[in-house]
């Protein structure tokens, strides 16, 4: 206890380092169950192995994909910012959200490397044949540009060279910020997919990265403290606390959004009151109440509110809920898009919506790029435990 905030022991926690092999070896079994999915819609073609159709060509490893790179672009400008600005409540998070931002990348790449038919086809597209006009080339590129750059700070980070690494860390965040950007970009440029068309939602990527970086730093750094069965320092706590309070705040701007999204397209074209229609009462409505609106941030804000963020229990539940609802937040934008035919007004028996439920092979690519992640933090905690510590991220 200090003063009257709550910093819950994590001493009770018997994980041995046995139990921690047993995490890294169940991840590494997740990532070798998301290969195989890959290589299996390989041999039979994507075609068949996932429930993409013609008239619905993207699906849920599109939103996770989204979900993942998001999460890191959240991490990286947090990361940068506190290094910056020497924001001394963040400092004791800094390096381990450099990390973690590396991590969400590569898991990125991992589910749309599997997921694309032609995975070779994105690099050696970058590289020998560039579209400047391409979003989905800039996406590609500047995201690529990214992980490299963050790998190269992290390890200056590693080696003593701060100012170096600070300068590396703002370029990287830069980098990331404009391929979160350009993420929504390719969304919200498509006129075909009114649902998705607008200026709004490269920024509303951008708010979610805040609130899903925020999430990520403070459960992960509780799990790490569990793992480690380690009671939390009192600074490392108020980090947290400060990352529960931007949380917080990005929670009520990204519900403030998504109910303007909402409330926009009734006023917008036929095809979009559908979408909406979709989401509020229809097929997706489930998804979009329960997980996305009330466990993603009505009960995350309860909590930070009535906890007052005194509680680590609180915080780090508060993070998990917030984590979840943004992966269904995904799902439910790019469904919402691809179920409403095109084509309706001119076929008097086109459905209503169309159909699409993720095959088993398509979450067998989600769990494998959970296993990269997993495996990524565990091997970070296992690897640079001193340099995530309070008085190592203080240091510069």
């Amino acid at each position: 206890m200090e003063g009257n905030i709550i910093i819950d022991s994590v001493q009770h926690s018997e994980l041995t380092p046995q139990k921690t092999n047993l995490l890294m070896t169940l991840m590494g079994l997740f990532l070798m169950a998301g290969v195989g999915a890959g290589i299996y819609a390989q041999m039979v073609g994507h075609h068949h192995a996932f429930a993409n159709t013609r008239d619905v060509p993207w699906g849920m490893l599109i939103g996770v994909y989204a979900y993942f790179a998001i999460i890191s672009t959240g991490l990286c400008i947090m990361a940068a910012l506190t290094h910056l600005f020497h924001i001394k409540l963040l400092e004791p998070l800094a390096n381990r959200m450099v990390w973690l931002s590396i991590i969400m990348l590569l898991s990125a790449f991992t589910v749309i490397g599997l997921e694309i038919e032609n995975p070779w086809r994105m690099p050696l597209g970058v590289l020998f044949h560039p579209n400047l006009t391409s979003n989905i080339w800039w996406m590609g590129t500047l995201y690529g540009m990214a992980v490299g750059i963050m790998f190269v700070e992290f390890y200056l980070i590693v080696t003593g060279r701060f100012k170096p690494a600070l300068i590396l860390g703002l370029l990287g965040a830069v980098t990331e910020m404009f391929a979160n950007s350009n993420l929504g970009s390719v969304f919200a440029s498509l006129g075909a997919r009114p649902f998705w068309y607008g200026a709004q939602l490269p920024i509303f990527f951008l708010s979610c990265a805040f609130l899903c970086g925020a999430a990520a730093v403070i459960l992960f750094t509780h799990y790490a403290h569990l793992l480690r069965c380690e009671r939390m320092s009192h600074t490392t706590f108020q980090a947290l606390r400060f990352a529960g309070r931007l949380m917080l705040v990005m929670i009520f701007l990204v519900g403030l959004a998504t109910a303007w999204k909402i409330a926009n397209s009734y006023c917008g074209t036929e095809e979009m009151r559908r979408a909406a229609d979709a989401v509020i009462r229809g097929p997706l409505a489930k998804s979009f109440w329960l997980f996305e609106i009330g466990i993603g941030l009505v009960l995350p804000m309860a909590l930070l509110a009535f906890s007052r963020l005194r509680s680590l229990q609180a915080l780090s539940l508060a993070s998990l809920l917030v984590l979840v609802g943004q992966f269904v937040a995904r799902y439910n934008l790019v469904v919402a898009g691809l179920i409403i035919p095109q084509y309706a007004e001119f076929s008097s028996d086109a459905p209503a919506y169309l159909t699409y439920s993720p095959a088993p092979a398509e979450h067998l690519l989600v769990v494998g790029g959970i296993g990269v992640m997993g495996l990524g933090f565990l091997i970070g905690e296992k690897k640079f435990a001193k340099l995530f510590s309070a008085d190592n991220s203080e240091s510069h």
